[in-house]
């Protein structure tokens, strides 16, 4: 099992930039690849980024890519994302996500071992 708990989100105005924190506890962190997604209300829950088990490489959805950028510190287990340059379409719940599958899975939601319980970022126009 592997325990992700998020943190960092809240109100920011448009154009103001948010860093949220994931922190895991469990098993071991590195071995999994890590992913952002999002949930607006009445949507789908959608892929925003990910990062591979050692950092090497990133993997970002159009819509955030040049504002929003993911990062791991395997040695404190956590997961970040920047996020810049915010737009009122960037509200949603965030949520932080591992998975054991192959990297070329890790935008889809069904490749995900574990989530997080999700922490809400309103952009304000």
């Amino acid at each position: 099992q592997v325990q992700l708990v998020e943190s960092g989100g809240g109100l920011v105005q448009h154009g103001g930039s948010l860093r949220l924190s994931c922190a895991a506890s469990g098993r071991t962190f590195s071995n999994y690849h890590m992913g952002w997604f999002r949930q607006a209300p009445g949507k789908e829950r959608e892929f925003v980024a990910a990062i591979y088990w050692s950092g090497q490489t990133t993997y970002y959805a159009d819509s955030v890519k040049g504002r929003f950028t993911i990062s791991r510190d395997n040695a404190k287990n956590t997961v970040y994302l920047q996020m810049n340059s915010l737009k009122s379409e960037d509200t949603a719940v965030y949520y932080c996500a591992a998975s054991s599958s192959a990297w070329i899975m890790v935008i889809t939601t069904k490749s995900m071992d574990y989530w997080g319980q999700g922490t809400q970022v309103t952009v304000s126009s």
